[in-house]
């Protein structure tokens, strides 16, 4: 009772401090189903994207983290009350997959970069398949969303969320590599489409 109090206040606190900072805005949020288990899906371009989404969020978001960041204690705490876990980057990390599956068996929803680190699209990384995977495994919808900006001071950031991708037809494929990696750039491409969307309407615009 007393760390939901704290959560509460800390939370609270954040969300002033976002709200000063940046202009944040949420687009298709509606898209994210209600009393079922999900997963976020985002293109990773700052310490910060998931920090201010789950500020904004109302509902609770569990992110993977690279199991780096909990070296720092304050990093630690804050991960630990807001439902962040680590994972490994290096290696089939089964303890965060165990946390993955036990978020979406309560129906919560569990958030995952695919890239696997910032900016890994540009960098030309290829996108990791865990999240199509734990989707396919659990019959659970993928929402991908786009986020756009720079973190800067007082700067726009804004977060656009997709229609959710439904791969039950894909159930018992699994272990299947070839149709895990096309779902997975499938599901890239919808996030960069997403992230795009506003700048494309913008440079029409501009055009006319």
């Amino acid at each position: 009772m007393i760390m939901k109090f704290i959560q509460a206040i800390v939370k609270g606190i954040c969300y002033i401090l976002v709200k000063i900072m940046y202009r944040v805005e949420i687009e298709g949020i509606e898209n994210i189903p209600k009393n079922e288990g999900v997963i976020l899906c985002g293109n990773h371009i700052h310490a910060l994207d998931a920090p201010v989404l789950i500020v904004k969020s109302k509902k609770e978001i569990c992110f993977m983290a690279k199991e780096e960041l909990f070296k720092n204690p304050i990093f630690k705490m804050m991960a630990n009350m807001y439902g962040v876990f680590p994972v490994s980057r290096g290696r089939k990390d089964t303890d965060a997959i165990r946390k993955s599956l036990e978020i979406l068996k309560q129906n919560r929803i569990l958030g995952i970069y695919p890239e696997g680190t910032r900016n890994g699209i540009e960098k030309g990384i290829k996108p990791k398949n865990g999240a199509v995977n734990i989707a396919i495994r659990t019959n659970t919808k993928i929402v991908p969303f786009g986020v756009k900006g720079n973190f800067k001071l007082f700067s726009k950031v804004k977060y656009t969320f997709g229609k959710p991708m439904d791969l039950s037809g894909y159930k018992g494929n699994s272990h299947d590599k070839e149709v895990i990696d096309i779902l997975t750039n499938e599901l890239m491409a919808k996030i960069v489409e997403l992230r795009d969307k506003n700048e494309k309407i913008n440079i029409a615009i501009d055009k006319e």
